[in-house]
């Protein structure tokens, strides 16, 4: 008998595959919505308010991924809205969770790898400090406003999520149009890590964690072979038979994304997936080349 599922943030390309992938083993899905709910398999919402427990009470597991792109300038405007659609939505969906009735026996909350922040070379576990800049700071009161849960002895995964390799966008799909007219090419100096993740496993991972009840707390959600971005372009470059001699230096980054360009684009992190690992997700991607054959050219 499959699990009823609540779920916000799926309309991106991980919920794109996430959703039809949970149906299709048995699960019953409820989404959390902005607006009007169309039917009953959907609950309104506004992140930026509170949530009656009684609406959310009854399900098996919750899956929470909404949050404002993170993708454009960073304004101050922009930096509020990143901020308080994942931090107010996540502690008003928490604390409504830990007041249900019948409370679910997980949940599983979006975080990401900007945790870090900019750390150079240096190889990152789940037990790794938090670092700094803006993204860091977001995504630790993104985990830290799933605490009223984790109080009432809800089962909490934060997804540590790195790139997610996808065709329906994401960074991927910004990277593809000037890597295919033969435009690409590495980014600043191209020795920062890219801990990336195909959105298979990515969905395969969500899985492993619902059924895996061992499994809490924050989880790297990256592939266990990062690369330097030098070799992301040129295997994204190889796939695709095209050559990648066109770097775009850091200052041009700077220039067009300015703080949004410095952490993400120029950003380095080498994350390590230690839970996944211990807790024995068979990765179907391993190796960043298989990946994007399979996504860009349909191999299976």
């Amino acid at each position: 008998m499959g699990l009823r599922i609540l779920a916000s943030g799926v309309s991106g390309p991980i919920g794109a595959a996430l959703l039809p992938s949970l149906k299709s083993t048995g699960n019953s899905i409820v989404r959390l919505v902005r607006g009007q709910a169309a039917d009953n398999t959907q609950i309104s919402w506004d992140p930026a308010q509170s949530i009656a427990p009684e609406s959310v009470s009854g399900f098996d597991a919750v899956i929470h991924l909404a949050g404002e792109s993170i993708f454009g300038r960073w304004t101050d405007s922009k930096k509020a809205m990143i901020r308080n659609s994942r931090v107010a939505g996540t502690l008003h969906l928490s604390q409504a969770l830990s007041d249900a009735k019948e409370k679910p026996q997980v949940f599983v909350c979006g975080s990401a790898i900007g945790y870090y922040g900019n750390r150079g070379d240096e190889p990152l576990s789940e037990e790794s400090a938090p670092g700094k800049g803006f993204l860091a700071e977001v995504c630790q009161q993104w985990e830290e406003a799933t605490t009223p849960a984790v109080q009432a002895d809800i089962r909490t995964v934060h997804l540590r999520t790195g790139i997610v390799l996808s065709p329906q966008g994401g960074a991927l799909g910004a990277m593809l149009l000037p890597f295919k007219l033969g435009l690409g090419g590495r980014t600043g100096d191209g020795r920062q890590w890219m801990s990336w993740i195909d959105v298979h496993d990515m969905v395969g991972a969500i899985h492993h964690i619902l059924k895996n009840d061992l499994v809490q707390g924050a989880v790297n959600m990256v592939a266990p072979a990062p690369v330097r971005n030098a070799e992301f372009a040129k295997t994204l470059a190889n796939v695709l038979s095209r050559p990648a001699i066109f770097p775009v230096p850091a200052f041009i980054v700077k220039t067009v994304f300015g703080e949004m360009g410095e952490e993400i684009v120029l950003g380095s992190q080498k994350v390590e997936p230690g839970k996944l690992v211990a807790s024995g997700y068979p990765f179907r991607f391993r190796e960043l080349g298989a990946s994007l054959e399979e996504l860009l050219r349909g191999k299976d």
